[in-house]
């Protein structure tokens, strides 16, 4: 496969997200970093991106600039990465991905319903790829258990219990912190900060592992740390479509939680349990027998947690790893559609512009639910019902 161009839109100097994403694009040497706009400071990007090796004049101040000059280019890239702040996605993604460009964009895809519903709508137009960040989705043993679930080892899924739950926005004084402080502003986050930023990580993965969506939800949100326009602990229950009931934990106030991804699967047959702090192991469990542990890179695994993993069983694989498996389905899925054949199967579960238009509709319904004290509502994006 010929190397393919990638584009990156933020993610400078200092970002938390960027770094993931060169590792993860860079790691199988199927992209190069062609062409960037960095920094909101235009300065600041072009300087860092030549740094990094991109070419002066691909070195750009901003989004539009890059999206006018490559979409002239016969060398144009091949696929755009947006990791900007949460209210930028929106305008980026729909420009890139009408010009023609493939685009991955950081969650959540939109900060409306009505903006999420768009973008759905241009893909389904133009046939372009858009795919959402939910890079967790790319752990070889997350892609074991949805293997798992489907080839029907736990039976009938009955419930999912999946946390996300961190203490880092925990002391007040971080109030005016420009890393926390964004996040709990309804300008920049929309309706909900920690189930948006946080909770629907947990919620992709529920649902990525089952193969269901969420139909009805009912939530919960506080603030603990007072003067917080948004909440910093959600607790959302779910019924799914496929009959599973899925109860979500997430906060940003839990003192002594770490990273805090972990879910559980409990169906007819059996059980599964996985932590993202521990991702090397699956702990399976069938019904009246013994409890097992699953290792990643183990013989015998599904083609899917096979082609996911890049070193033998006992060495630890991280979360740049879980985004270059993101970065290695879509260069399959690019390089398909040039060569014009079938891409590999196992390349086909990306998350899509789908599964964001599904969390955005989550957020509205789980805010719209908590206001009303925890009122069940409908979880389905409009377009879907």
């Amino acid at each position: 496969m010929a190397k393919l161009n990638w584009g990156l839109v933020g993610g400078g100097e200092g970002s938390q997200i960027g770094p993931a994403h060169r590792i993860g694009a860079g790691l199988d040497g199927l992209f190069d970093l062609a062409a960037a706009a960095l920094d909101a400071d235009p300065a600041k990007g072009r300087d860092f991106a030549q740094r990094l090796g991109v070419a002066p004049e691909r070195a750009y101040g901003d989004w539009r600039e890059m999206l006018a000059a490559e979409k002239a280019r016969d060398d144009r890239i091949d696929l755009v990465t947006v990791a900007t702040p949460n209210a930028t996605h929106f305008p980026i993604t729909k420009a890139f991905l009408e010009a023609g460009f493939h685009v991955l964009c950081e969650k959540p895809m939109t900060t409306t319903l009505e903006e999420a519903e768009e973008i759905a709508g241009i893909v389904a137009r133009t046939g372009r790829i858009c795919a959402v960040n939910y890079g967790y989705s790319g752990y070889p043993l997350v892609r074991h258990m949805r293997a798992m679930v489907a080839r029907g080892d736990l039976g009938g899924v009955r419930l999912i219990k999946v946390d996300f739950a961190h203490g880092f926005h925990a002391d007040a004084a971080d109030a005016e912190n420009p890393r926390v402080r964004w996040r709990y502003d309804p300008a920049e986050m929309g309706l909900s900060a920690q189930f948006a930023d946080c909770g629907i990580h947990a919620l992709h993965l529920a649902s990525y592992v089952a193969n269901q969506q969420a139909a009805e939800l009912s939530a919960d949100f506080v603030s603990c740390v007072e003067g917080r326009r948004l909440e910093d602990d959600a607790m959302v229950n779910l019924r799914m479509d496929g009959g599973a009931v899925c109860r979500l934990w997430t906060s940003a106030v839990a003192v002594g939680r770490m990273h805090g991804l972990a879910i559980e699967v409990f169906g007819e047959k059996g059980g599964l349990r996985w932590a993202q702090e521990w991702p090397n192991q699956l702990f399976w469990t069938p019904l009246k027998g013994r409890s097992e542990i699953i290792e990643r890179g183990a013989p015998g695994l599904s083609p899917e947690a096979e082609r996911g993993s890049r070193t033998t069983i006992g060495h630890a694989e991280g979360l740049p790893v879980a985004f270059a498996n993101i970065y290695a389905d879509l260069a399959e899925r690019i390089a398909a559609e040039k060569e014009g054949r079938a891409p590999d199967p196992a390349a086909c579960h990306l998350p899509t512009a789908l599964d964001g238009l599904r969390s955005i509709a989550a957020i509205r319904a789980a805010a719209e639910s908590a206001a009303k004290g925890g009122q069940w509502v409908d979880a389905r994006p409009p377009s879907l019902v």
